[in-house]
């Protein structure tokens, strides 16, 4: 028994000392180094947004000792997530393993690197549900939860499974029922590789204030839905005026997505349909009608 523990403890050891190569140290606040992880090997770094206090002056520890110089590419408040640049090559990149692989029950390590040397954590997975969307509007692609003590300083490093894979990217800012929540790979892939096209995450903007209403009964029968959003506004010159919504019209669906309630209107309103000309189903005088919106970019 004794050497099954010591050979569990040692394999461990062993992954957090392979994982430690990709996890750095971020100076963005005053006095408490948080933590970040390297994207590219060319020097991009992914970390928490809330840990960077600061756009200018950020210092990021690598893992061969060195301090150096970083500069913010961009971030994104509503996922938690912030992108940096350092002038290095060479950096050893992680492998990410996608949530949908990941049981309840599955063994994870919480790593960090607040001070010079690395810190780690081991619990399990929790929870593992679909996605949802955080109270500041951000999408994030699933539901990763897990009963790992986050310890100060944790904020933006990686949770690790036991062969050394990362699962995402842990925030202490993102609570769901008083618990912290990790940012799960696909979610930082998306959000990174927009911050790096773009400098900010695209959003999809119709330029409406809405509130969700019952459907009548027959119209709740054929759609298959009891509620859509009604429009209590619409903004001059906006994407829902070009193209021909009206004040007191219901929206019941958005590019073949129904629409229920705020929350399906903002997760259909995705970055890569700025520009697009979607389909629009609306009730209009209790009558159901298609348009074409073209949607907007949020600013």
């Amino acid at each position: 028994m004794s050497e099954v523990l010591a050979n569990f403890s040692n394999a461990l050891a062993g992954t957090v000392e392979q994982s430690s190569a990709s996890v750095v140290r971020v100076e963005g606040r005053h006095r408490l180094p948080a933590s970040g992880v390297v994207w590219s090997a060319d020097g991009v770094i992914v970390t928490a947004h809330h840990v960077l206090e600061q756009d200018e002056n950020i210092q990021v520890g690598l893992p061969d000792g060195q301090t150096v110089p970083a500069t913010l590419v961009g971030r994104d408040p509503s996922t938690d997530l912030a992108v940096l640049k350092v002038e290095a090559s060479g950096l050893k990149t992680p492998e990410w393993l996608d949530a949908e692989s990941l049981k309840v029950g599955n063994l994870a390590l919480a790593l960090g690197r607040p001070g010079q040397s690395i810190r780690a954590t081991l619990g399990i997975i929790s929870a593992v549900g679909k996605g949802w969307q955080t109270p500041t509007g951000g999408a994030v692609d699933h539901y990763l939860q897990s009963d790992v003590t986050m310890y100060p300083g944790f904020s933006g490093g990686p949770m690790v499974d036991s062969t050394g894979k990362f699962l995402g990217i842990n925030s202490s800012a993102l609570l769901r029922g008083g618990t912290t929540i990790t940012i799960p790979t696909a979610t930082a892939g998306r959000v990174v590789e927009s911050i790096l096209a773009h400098g900010h995450i695209r959003r999809g903007y119709l330029g409406v204030g809405a509130q969700s209403t019952r459907l009548p009964d027959a119209v709740a029968s054929q759609l298959g839905q009891e509620t859509g959003l009604l429009l209590v506004s619409v903004e001059p010159d906006s994407p829902a005026e070009q193209g021909k919504l009206f004040m007191g019209d219901t929206i019941v669906s958005l590019a073949g997505q129904p629409v229920r309630h705020l929350d399906d209107l903002f997760a259909t309103l995705s970055g890569d349909r700025v520009g697009t000309s979607v389909p629009v189903k609306i009730l209009r005088g209790g009558q159901t009608q298609e348009l074409a919106v073209t949607i907007g970019e949020r600013t």
